[in-house]
């Protein structure tokens, strides 16, 4: 079982920025991929970004060039710079093990002037 603690959500202005961080613990041994997911009201969970074990990194199109995701696979950290209202959603960190998905519980995001 791998525990996920998430942090670093809040609000910030249109063109801010912002970094989320996630930490796993527990059985942590064999993490194939750490990645961050978002949803925003009445949408499907899409994918961020994700980063493999081996440092191949992936990010939506919608984030290129202004989001990039870091880790150790311990932590994931999510650097968003320039963000947009559109960028408004509950962020979830995901780890890939042996096969299983691990969900954190989600942080809010909100991009507001």
């Amino acid at each position: 079982q791998v525990q996920l603690l998430e942090s670093g959500g809040g609000l910030v202005q249109p063109g801010g920025s912002l970094t989320l961080s996630c930490s796993a613990s527990g059985n942590i041994l064999g993490i194939a991929a750490m990645g961050w997911y978002r949803q925003a009201p009445g949408n499907q969970r899409d994918l961020v970004a994700v980063i493999t074990s081996g440092g191949l990194t992936t990010h939506a199109e919608s984030v290129k060039g202004r989001f990039n995701i870091s880790s150790d696979m311990k932590t994931v950290n999510l650097r968003m710079n320039m963000m947009k209202p559109e960028d408004t959603a509950v962020y979830y960190c995901n780890v890939s093990r042996f096969g299983v998905n691990n969900w954190g519980q989600g942080t809010q995001v909100t991009v507001s002037s």
